[in-house]
């Protein structure tokens, strides 16, 4: 496939963001099932791997999981916790831009093109973090989304994101 991409510019902080582009806000890889997360700077995706480094990038259809920050951030209010992101055990953490609840939406960060293959389903570890939170995350696609890199590249923290429906 092929698929044009062009940079984008990611909104000022403290500007309203455009109804569909956002901000990279976190990235993050486990190397072992069950492992602790590494938080990254800036990571390679591969269409092959998905993360550089993380044990999850050979499941082709969720090479990659998004956790969207309005959505955990509905999911904690529900709670009326405040927890870090990498509670939910999610590859990258994006602000800003529209919620998918539909596959097949596109995800662009940078060259990086993302493909929305299904509903990342809450699982029994959100349980043991933190007593509700798999029901919290279970509505509205609040859990976040898994994908497959269909255009891989360099991702940096602070890199525009835009969601094409």
């Amino acid at each position: 496939m092929n698929f044009q991409t062009k940079v984008l510019e990611a909104p000022p902080f403290g500007a309203p963001p455009h109804p569909r582009r956002g901000r990279l806000l976190g990235i993050a890889r486990v190397a072992v099932k069950l492992g602790p997360l590494e938080e990254l700077q800036r990571a390679g995706l591969s269409v092959e791997r998905g993360i550089e480094g993380d044990r999850r990038g050979l499941k082709r259809s969720r090479q990659v999981s998004v956790l969207f920050r309005e959505g955990w951030e509905d999911a904690c209010r529900a709670l009326a916790v405040e927890l870090p992101w990498i509670v939910r055990r999610a590859n990258l953490y994006v602000e800003g831009i529209e919620r998918p609840r539909a596959t097949g939406g596109r995800i662009v960060i940078g060259d990086v093109v993302l493909e929305v293959t299904q509903e990342t389903e809450p699982c029994l570890l959100m349980e043991r973090a933190q007593a509700g939170l798999l029901d919290a995350l279970t509505p509205d696609w609040r859990g976040g989304v898994c994908c497959r890199v269909l255009s891989g590249g360099t991702i940096a923290l602070g890199d525009a994101v835009a969601f094409l429906p």
